[in-house]
């Protein structure tokens, strides 16, 4: 793994400068600021400091492409940020306020808090007096002990320590609920490559890195080629759709101007569907409730001119099959007629078992992108990764709250995983 700083008088003009150097495919780790050197560093302004890592295996693929291939990467990635298409986790990397290195300063007092807890027991025990035996040679002569390689023992020191701080890291982890098979599997990898004079914050990095990459990332709703996208927001009951719908519609009809429609599907519950309708004339966009699959592809037709057309669908059990393959009538009639997303909306609030099984027998209908909600009502976030590791699904976007139009976010892996690992959002 590559890992290298850049400064900037900015955030952005620093990333930019590592992307121009090491590509698309780093990881921003750190952000912070720095104070200028020298005997006039009064008269400077303060730099930012970005410290960013890359895979070596990437790093090589990108080493291998030509100039030319390069040139055309950067110059998509540029149409397409200032299109807005980017997510903003690296624009919101500058607002977290716990960074990678102060994540560091905390395992690393609790490795040393644990050692000291270890001493005092053993101080505790009755004192034992270690004697080393001594044998004599064939010559009748004490054999003096065997001396031991000084830097043998400073390397196997060093591995200990190496082996109590991932320790550590492992513990971190399943108290926060990431499943046992992928911390392991996490943390297996980054020890192949572990020697022993690797210092933590390289361990912590390299491990840092890998959960984001497994996170990968989400574009979130996109817009269609042509005519309106028609996105479903499909799952369980009381996981938050309607409102979720709602934040979402309000971001794109206040913050983007775009023009947005409303529909439902969930003819069980009355009070979800006058939810959403209140939503609509606060709004002042178009809603319908459709009870069929032809009344969706008429609706639909008649909204030609709109950017989205959200539709909410009924909450149920996923072990209801029947329920179940309605909505996938209404899925798969759409995706003949217009540009479709789906979204499966879980809280993150759910038993980790249960959220595989509302997972799995969901695919059987969509693919889809998911919405965990209730962030804010749960002190664990490994579900995420179970369930992002287990579908190979990507998150797309995160609530934390009722608010509407606020309390929703694209899901920010840096975020999460300094959380999973020990740090502070």
């Amino acid at each position: 793994m590559v890992i290298k700083k850049f400064i900037g008088k900015t955030e952005e003009e620093a990333t930019a400068a590592a992307k121009k150097e090491l590509g698309e495919s780093l990881v921003i780790m750190n952000v912070r600021q720095v104070n200028p050197k020298g005997i006039f560093s009064f008269l400077k302004e303060k730099q930012v400091e970005v410290t960013v890592a890359l895979e070596e295996e990437r790093e090589k693929t990108r080493l291998e492409r030509g100039d030319a291939e390069r040139k055309a990467v950067q110059q998509v990635a540029k149409v397409v940020e200032q299109k807005g298409l980017l997510l903003n986790a690296q624009n919101n990397a500058s607002s977290i306020e716990q960074k990678l290195d102060s994540l560091q300063t905390l395992l690393e007092k609790q490795l040393k808090k644990n050692e000291a807890e270890e001493q005092e027991k053993q101080d505790r025990q009755p004192g034992k007096v270690a004697v080393e035996e001594k044998k004599d040679d064939p010559a009748g002569q004490t054999a003096e002990p065997a001396v031991e390689d000084p830097k043998a023992e400073e390397e196997r020191r060093k591995s200990r320590e190496q082996e109590k701080f991932i320790r550590l890291l492992y513990n971190t982890m399943i108290e926060n609920e990431v499943d046992e098979k992928y911390a392991n599997q996490i943390l297996e990898e980054v020890d192949k490559s572990r020697k022993p004079n690797t210092p933590f914050d390289y361990i912590l990095a390299n491990i840092y890195q890998k959960i984001v990459l497994n996170f990968g990332k989400s574009e979130g709703i996109t817009p269609a080629q042509s005519g309106p996208k028609v996105v479903f927001f499909i799952g369980p009951t009381g996981v938050g759709k309607t409102t979720t719908i709602a934040k979402l519609a309000s971001s794109f009809v206040v913050g983007e101007k775009k023009k947005v429609a409303l529909l439902t599907a969930d003819t069980y519950r009355i009070a979800a569907a006058e939810q959403l309708r209140t939503y609509a004339q606060i709004l002042e966009v178009p809603f319908q409730v459709i009870y069929s699959p032809e009344e969706l592809v008429e609706a639909v037709e008649g909204l030609k001119e709109y950017d989205y057309i959200l539709v909410d669908t009924s909450g149920h059990s996923h072990r209801n099959e029947e329920q179940l393959s309605r909505m996938k009538e209404y899925l798969e009639i759409m995706e003949e007629k217009a540009q479709t997303q789906a979204f499966l909306v879980l809280s993150a609030n759910t038993k980790y078992k249960d959220l595989l099984k509302i997972a799995d027998n969901y695919k059987e209908i969509a693919d889809y992108q998911l919405i965990f909600t209730k962030i804010d009502e749960t002190t664990t976030l490994g579900s995420l990764l179970n369930v992002k590791l287990h579908m190979g699904t990507p998150i797309a976007y995160v609530t934390y709250g009722q608010n509407v139009p606020n309390d929703i976010e694209c899901f920010n892996p840096q975020k999460t995983v300094k959380q999973l690992l020990g740090g502070k959002a």
